[in-house]
């Protein structure tokens, strides 16, 4: 019989690493075997140490959470996967759901309901709420139909146009013409079902979390 439940603790804050520790270290069938502070770290550590539960932080440097849980499902998906994060936005929940977590948790949750959490998870539960269900239902049925049939080229436009780029600065960085960095503003125009590129831009930081990071990562 298996000691306790192994627990990989993920996150780039080393004092939430230790606040996670601290809080699970009380449960008597709990054990610590390690901890990452980016996407590559977990990565190798899963591979190296097979947890029960990996503890995901949904934004850390290096392997993005939703490739990171796509690479576990396939290589050790006895390996339960637990959201943690402060980022309750519609389009991240959409897509931890599809890359196969097991849940989804705010990071304010009380430690007993964590403690919780990781029993059902080893169990074999999926710990999502109807709530959650709709949440990522409605996402991938409205914003995220759009945002799929975006080409790559598109998608790369996009972040650019959120970074204040017109039709020139577009040309010269996308080592296209004028004319075509403007055909590819106007099919993203439509897809999006927008009427201008500032509308674009809202429709994109309000919906596509990543996009705003980009633009923050740009701006600092």
């Amino acid at each position: 019989m298996k000691p306790g439940i192994t627990i990989l603790i993920t996150d780039d804050q080393p004092l939430t690493r230790a606040g996670l520790r601290a809080v699970l270290e009380r449960a008597p069938d709990m054990i610590i075997i390690g901890e990452a502070r980016d996407g590559d770290e977990a990565q190798r550590l899963v591979a190296e140490l097979h947890p029960d539960v990996l503890l995901l932080d949904l934004k850390m440097p290096g392997l993005l959470a939703a490739e990171l849980e796509k690479w576990v499902r396939v290589n050790y998906p006895e390996t339960a996967t637990l959201v943690l994060t402060a980022h309750d936005r519609d389009f991240y929940l959409a897509e931890m759901m599809a890359a196969g977590v097991s849940g989804y948790i705010d990071k304010s949750e009380r430690a007993e309901n964590l403690v919780a959490a990781i029993r059902r998870a080893v169990s074999g539960e999926f710990l999502f709420t109807n709530e959650q269900f709709k949440r990522a239902h409605h996402w991938n049925e409205t914003e995220g139909k759009k945002w799929q049939s975006l080409t790559e080229r598109e998608r790369e436009i996009s972040r650019l146009l959120v970074n204040g780029l017109d039709d020139a600065a577009l040309a010269q960085t996308l080592k296209i013409t004028p004319r075509t960095a403007s055909y590819h503003v106007t099919n993203l125009l439509k897809k999006l079902c927008v009427s201008s590129r500032q509308e674009v831009v809202t429709w994109l930081l309000k919906h596509i979390p990543d996009i705003t990071d980009d633009l923050l990562k740009v701006r600092s």
